[in-house]
């Protein structure tokens, strides 16, 4: 009988190449062979182009192959909240999502899982998924890996994070981050482009590069979009969020253990808006966890739910 999947036997999928059997073990991301959800929800507070009227079709994934001490989702990335649930119902949970008016599906820190999300995704489109599919992850991933993507992803959603190493390594473990992440996004670019938007307002195709502008200038930001911008040159889409909080362990690095400071996202939004950025979406100022959804401890089925989120604004 043929193994699905062979990759995750010594597993290399991501940059942080474990090189596990990820049937009897686990890896630096702490996931299995199977696929973890957390919940899935028609999410009102992505980007404007996600979110439109009727939600982006959000799906929470378990685990993530960074470890970032101030990561909003830690229940979730750290702990592994959630269940296992096979492909078919994954993609029966896309469709669920689809019929209940989600303008896209919306898959949230996916890298982990890439194999057996690509197979999902074939099954989705199979029976009928015809919206499109976001891929919301941290782009600490191979181009290999994303080439695996081709063709079943319409958006991407990185969040690119650094642009110094020793933050990068610091606060998520990732001393290659910068480099790396910036290779992905350039393969993310090669596959879809530009990011089109349909007379409706609603992203159909394309790359949105997101940016968590930290206190303290710790992510770089000014170099980050400088480096960005000459990378991928004009006519890419910015969103610069404002949500960053203290949560997790950030409490415990005096420099992280704060909110930001208007006058330090306002500097994020002149830096984006000199270097020439197609659109910027900003984000209003709020450090707290009131726009984050709540996980779930308990293993079992999670309906579809609604969240609001914080409201984006195309400047």
């Amino acid at each position: 009988m043929k193994l699905s999947h062979p990759e995750l036997l010594e597993c290399r999928i991501c940059p942080q190449n474990c090189g596990v059997n990820r049937r009897e073990t686990t890896g630096f991301c702490g996931a299995g062979v199977s696929l973890r959800v957390n919940g899935a929800h028609l999410h009102h507070g992505e980007e404007p182009v996600l979110s439109g009227t009727g939600g982006s079709g959000t799906i929470f994934f378990s685990h993530c192959n960074l470890c970032c001490v101030y990561c909003q989702n830690h229940q979730i990335s750290h702990l592994g909240w959630g269940r296992e649930i096979s492909e078919q119902d994954c993609a029966h949970m896309m469709l669920s999502l689809q019929e209940a008016g989600a303008h896209n599906v919306n898959l949230v820190s996916p890298t982990q899982f890439t194999p057996q999300l690509a197979a999902t995704l074939r099954l989705a489109r199979a029976q009928g998924l015809s919206v499109p599919v976001v891929w919301n992850s941290n782009a600490y991933e191979k181009p290999d890996t994303l080439k695996t993507l081709s063709g079943l992803v319409d958006i991407y959603l990185p969040d690119l994070k650094y642009a110094h190493p020793a933050y990068a390594s610091k606060y998520s473990q990732a001393l290659d981050y910068p480099a790396l992440a910036l290779k992905a996004v350039q393969e993310m670019h090669a596959q879809v482009g530009r990011l089109e938007i349909s007379a409706a307002g609603l992203a159909l195709r394309g790359l949105l590069v997101r940016h968590l502008v930290l206190p303290n200038r710790l992510a770089g930001t000014r170099d980050l979009l400088y480096r960005l911008r000459e990378t991928l040159g004009e006519g890419v889409c910015l969103s610069l969020m404002a949500q960053y909080y203290p949560t997790a362990a950030a409490r415990k690095y005096s420099e992280l253990a704060r909110g930001l400071r208007p006058e330090e996202y306002a500097e994020a939004l002149e830096v984006a808006l000199n270097l020439g950025y197609a659109e910027v979406y900003a984000q209003e100022l709020d450090p707290s966890p009131n726009w984050t959804p709540t996980f779930s401890s308990e293993a079992t089925e999670n309906p579809i739910t609604h969240f609001n989120g914080r409201k984006h604004d195309a400047i």
